[in-house]
């Protein structure tokens, strides 16, 4: 949710972030509007209850026999309060619900949409081989490592069965990624994978994705498609303590995704999936922080994709692309063979004040006055990378050589086919 001051302060900054991610630019003029009818009927309601408390004194001071009169007067200012104060709200939901439809302001993104991102660094070469390499699913399926025709049975399509050595490179990474996360300072989180429609609407993801998401209308309940959720709503409604530095957390959980509107898309294999695994790191900070603690997460998804032995690229998301709370994303993308082109594995965002004015989390700077957090995430391991491990570190006789770091959790150095 964007700051109404900052708005009033600087409406061309906000107009030129509309523009910068292709959404209308008038929603700015319409909240400015409804700001000031908002700001009216405050005043217009205080005055009121100001003058009713004024008239009540005055009925406690008359004599008996003029209070009959000034009592009947007192009926109908009070009338008067109610339809002020009944008009108050509804201008305040009326900013409310402009305010809930206001992406943030973009911070740096380059301007354009899915295709006019900045590549900003490329790492290790394209993996090459003098084989014609196989696909992350024929590996996984000749390995014994992924089970998808199960998964369609089972689940229907898009669903899939990590089986074996599969199970345990998945694990494996995971864990990694769990150990790195805690040297670095993150506490290691397991939350809730079923969210309430506020802490779903204070991440900023029931905007335009919604359908992407899996909502249980019997419970009034929402299925996360990443644990960023779960851990933004941790802390909402709290002033939390910033004085020895950011809270840092990484979650580990579950993830569910419709995919709505991507068939055809990536069907093949486990690029594009409704239930996947996650370790999400996710920071609170002060807001003059926040662009460090983002190049920091930017830093920790380096080192994992370092330890997967994983050709990758870094590149700065354009603003037609961004995500409603994230005022900057950097994504790192993996290099897979078979597709001749990079893909992306990992995100990290920095939302600003975005969730953190949504969902009412807060700290106190060094004058003791609440003030409202910044909030960062990032993916530190996912199902994905899979993809991206097996076609890279892939050998002639379809085996696949484990990457080092994985290696203590899988028990071998390769994964060899079935005999």
């Amino acid at each position: 949710m964007i700051d109404l001051k900052f708005l009033r302060e600087n409406p061309d900054v906000v107009r030129a972030s509309q523009v910068t991610r292709g959404e209308d630019p008038g929603l700015v003029d319409e909240l400015l509007a409804a700001d000031e009818i908002r700001r009216e009927a405050i005043q217009a309601a205080d005055a009121l209850r100001n003058e009713q408390k004024s008239f009540g004194k005055k009925i406690g001071q008359a004599a008996p026999e003029d209070r009959s009169a000034l009592l009947a007067g007192s009926n109908e200012l009070k009338a008067k309060v109610k339809e002020a104060e009944e008009g108050q709200k509804s201008a305040e939901d009326k900013v409310f619900e402009i305010q809930m439809r206001l992406s943030n302001v973009v911070a740096g993104a380059p301007a354009g949409g899915e295709d006019d991102f900045i590549v900003l660094d490329t790492v290790g070469e394209p993996t090459t081989f003098d084989f014609e390499p196989k696909d992350h699913l024929e590996l996984g399926t000749n390995l014994g490592l992924i089970d998808m025709e199960r998964g369609t049975k089972v689940g229907g399509s898009r669903f899939y069965y990590l089986t074996g050595d599969g199970a345990f490179l998945q694990l494996g990474m995971m864990l990694l990624a769990a150990q790195k996360a805690r040297a670095a300072g993150f506490q290691l989180m397991i939350p809730p994978v079923l969210v309430r429609p506020e802490i779903m609407q204070g991440t900023g993801f029931l905007g335009d994705h919604s359908e992407e998401i899996y909502y249980l209308e019997r419970d009034d309940l929402y299925l996360v498609g990443t644990s960023e959720v779960a851990l933004a709503g941790y802390h909402k409604d709290e002033i939390i303590d910033l004085r020895n530095g950011p809270l840092k957390y990484a979650g580990w959980s579950s993830c569910f995704r419709r995919e709505a509107g991507s068939y055809g898309k990536d069907t093949r294999g486990i690029i594009r999936v409704h239930q996947f695994d996650k370790v999400e790191m996710f920071v609170y900070c002060k807001p003059e922080e926040a662009e460090v603690q983002h190049q920091a997460l930017l830093a920790m998804e380096r080192e994992m994709l370092a330890a997967m032995q994983v050709p990758y690229r870094v590149i700065d998301i354009a603003g037609g692309d961004l995500g409603a709370s994230a005022a900057r994303k950097f994504d790192t993308e993996g290099w897979v063979p078979t597709q001749g082109t990079y893909r992306e594995l990992t995100s990290t965002s920095n939302c600003t004040t975005f969730q953190g004015r949504r969902l009412q989390t807060r700290y106190r700077d060094e004058n003791g006055k609440a003030q409202v957090a910044a909030t960062l995430n990032g993916t530190l391991a996912t199902t994905r990378w899979l993809v991206a491990i097996l076609e890279n570190n892939q050998q002639a006789d379809g085996s696949v050589v484990v990457p080092e770091a994985l290696r203590p959790f899988v028990g071998k150095d390769v994964i060899e086919p079935k005999r």
